[in-house]
């Protein structure tokens, strides 16, 4: 039988068979943990040392174009990870959503690193303000990674998606990871890191994996380093509470399990669609999984008028469940990870039932489909029913994690407000409504105890991804008993293993650091044209001030008459005269279009095309008779790795644009996005 392996400081470690890991599905064994002893030490100074040199060695872009590469790799291999998750008791559906949904996060960060981060290790999160009054003293903010390490400690539940979450981001950063996977589990995860590292795409050190016990770990953790949990509520108090932790306020991110809920508003009844997509929505969350998932309804809030008419119908969709080896035809729910678990769950089904009735469930009948599944961690779903809330009902405060949920009435809005709010920190709630005034109300008082409120009617579940399926780009993460944390939300993820720090300065220098212009830095100004320049022969401060124009009426009437823009401030001498500006002024987009014809350098050249506008504003009036003209700046440089349709490598180029008057006035300001094409090889 196999021995898992850690990886540890560059070597695969683990001779020695220690915890038998046998299949949820028929209690055969899948793989032994090691005995051998770690060296966390050594482990966490490799990480600094090593996995920090080699990552700051690569830049954003870089690092995003590598985890590109990971999930193109992964997602070659995904069938090797299927067939090893299905001792896990996952289901094809199931492993779509944690082995395909670990590659999707891996593709997104690939993608937003892509998009929205800099060439370079420095973001500069603006805006610049000024602290002088003639701007010769500024400040700012940037981002730069942390130089530590990244221990990510993971729940069993998402042996993939729950480490690779974590990793994109944290990669992303410029920091190294080290992986604990939770232990029932931990073999698929295993195979995972020995995919991502046959991918070659992973700079050495860049990632370990602990397989068993994290031992003195936390011991050698020091300020820089960022700590991860997800799991239950309790271990991440106990670990949050680590005398290292607090005394070097390392910074600790929980995510734990809550007791979500699915609210279905008093506006739907049975005769409408929303009613089915409810019961549909909870049912899915109920067996995906088998439940466990941190994110699964535990809680039915429905109308007092309405609970005997969802539980018939969950009743009926729950009947059609067929529980069994997930590799047999027709199985729509798996097992769950461990005997333990069964156990655990079957448990709490017991406290549960103090409170709550069975609606669903506990049948002596019940058999799992599939040979050997009597050796399983296989249990039927359960739906309770608690009738009187208002006496008590455990499901506040206990959680089966497994196919359990219990339906709860409520009378009005504000007691389903009263009820949700009981679990006392959720990581997301589903409201199902069709009145938009309904959603108004009581979204903003849900929202204070959920991380996440996923608002379902008949257009929404067209396309709805899901209660349980947090995104990429959208905040994974809940107060309260949800542990408090975030994770996900986009580029935000990335901002947690970044540290920021205020800079303050002159604005020459603001540029220098940021790798960004600043307005009032020192301009470097060539007699050939910027437009002319390729792309790595631009310099940041690189500017170009045009010659002048004068506004005339002509152009606000062929102005009018070519866009179809005749609103009265351009056309209207009676009207504007009596605006708060006193006359007719010219359109906006005319001096936008005018500034264009300044600064841009016809010819053919290696600027290829215009790739977007950013931070527009007309700041002051432009009138028949005013003069204005402008000045162009190399701003900021994203070297993408592009390609155009020829096949020449290019990259993106941010200019700044000042639009001034015959007075000095700033007119208009804004950002223009353009490719340009770097020197042919």
């Amino acid at each position: 039988m196999s021995v898992l392996k850690s990886f540890i400081a560059g070597q695969w470690v683990g001779e020695q068979a220690a915890k038998a890991l046998p299949s949820a599905v028929n209690g055969e064994i899948v793989a032994h943990t090691h005995d051998d002893t770690l060296d966390f030490k050594d482990a966490v100074e490799y990480g600094r040392k090593v996995g920090g040199k080699n990552l700051m060695a690569m830049d954003f872009q870089e690092r995003a174009l590598a985890l590109k590469a990971m999930a193109m790799y992964l997602q070659e291999h995904k069938k090797e990870l299927y067939a090893l998750s299905m001792h896990t008791g996952a289901s094809k559906g199931d492993n779509g959503i944690d082995i395909d949904g670990g590659f999707g996060t891996l593709f997104s960060y690939a993608s937003m690193g892509r998009r929205e981060l800099p060439s370079g290790n420095v973001l500069h999160e603006g805006p610049v303000v000024p602290l002088g009054k003639n701007n010769h003293f500024a400040g700012t903010h940037i981002m730069v990674p942390r130089g530590g390490v990244a221990v990510h400690i993971d729940a069993y539940n998402f042996p993939v998606w729950g480490m690779l979450e974590k990793f994109a981001p944290t990669f992303l950063a410029g920091m190294p990871s080290i992986v604990k996977p939770a232990t029932s589990t931990c073999y698929v995860t295993e195979l995972a890191v020995r995919l991502m590292q046959e991918s070659g795409a992973l700079p050495e050190g860049s990632l370990q994996l602990i397989i068993g016990s994290t031992g003195d770990l936390f011991e050698h953790l020091e300020e820089q380093d960022v700590v991860t949990f997800t799991g239950s509520a309790a271990t991440a108090r106990k670990l949050r509470n680590h005398p290292n932790i607090i005394n070097r306020s390392i910074p600790f991110n929980a995510e734990a399990d809550s007791l979500n809920s699915a609210i279905l508003a008093p506006d739907v009844t049975p005769e409408h669609e929303e009613f089915d997509i409810f019961v549909k929505e909870v049912g899915r969350e109920m067996t995906a999984k088998a439940g466990q998932k941190c994110t699964a309804i535990r809680r039915v809030m429905v109308p007092r008028d309405q609970v005997e008419a969802v539980c018939d119908k969950l009743k009926e969709r729950l009947s059609k469940v067929t529980v069994g080896d997930p590799s047999v035809e027709g199985v729509r729910m798996g097992a769950l990870a461990s005997i333990d678990q069964l156990e655990d769950v079957k448990a709490n089904i017991q406290e549960l039932l103090k409170t709550s009735e069975l609606v669903v469930g506990g049948d002596d009948n019940f058999k799992p489909t599939g040979e050997g599944t009597e050796n399983g961690a296989f249990i039927e779903p359960h739906l309770l029913l608690c009738r009187n809330p208002e006496s008590g009902c455990g499901a506040h405060d206990i959680e089966a994690f497994g196919p359990v949920a219990t339906v709860i009435p409520y009378d009005t809005i504000e007691d389903a407000l009263a009820l949700s709010a009981k679990g006392r920190g959720s990581l997301v709630t589903t409201l199902t409504t069709r009145d938009p005034a309904i959603a108004g109300k009581i979204v903003p008082a849900l929202a204070a105890y959920h991380g996440r409120l996923h608002l379902l009617n008949a257009e929404a579940a067209k396309e709805s991804t899901g209660h349980g399926s947090p995104l990429p780009m959208l905040k994974h993460g809940g107060p309260g008993r949800a542990g408090g944390g975030e994770e996900l939300g986009g580029i935000r993820a990335v901002h947690h293993y970044l540290q920021r720090t205020s800079i303050q300065g002159s604005p020459t220098m603001l540029a220098a650091v940021t790798g960004e212009y600043v307005r009032g830095a020192e301009l470097i100004e060539y007699d050939v044209h910027p437009f002319r320049r390729h792309f790595e022969d631009l310099q940041i401060n690189e500017s170009l001030l045009t010659h002048r124009r004068t506004v005339t009426e002509a152009d606000i009437v062929n102005f009018g008459c070519l866009s179809g823009d005749h609103f009265y401030m351009h056309f209207d001498e009676l009207a504007a005269r009596e605006s708060q500006f006193g006359k007719r002024i010219a359109h906006g987009y005319f001096v936008l279009s005018a500034a264009a014809g300044l600064f841009v350098s016809p010819g053919e050249g290696p600027v290829l095309a215009n790739y977007g506008l950013d931070t527009l504003r007309f700041i002051e009036p432009v009138a028949p008779g005013d003069t204005i003209r402008a000045r162009l700046t190399c701003k900021r440089k994203i070297d993408q790795g592009r390609t155009s349709p020829d096949g020449h490598p290019q990259g993106v180029v941010v200019w700044d644009v000042q639009v001034h008057n015959q007075n000095d006035e700033m007119v208009a300001s804004y950002d223009i996005l353009t490719l340009v094409a770097k020197k042919p090889e």
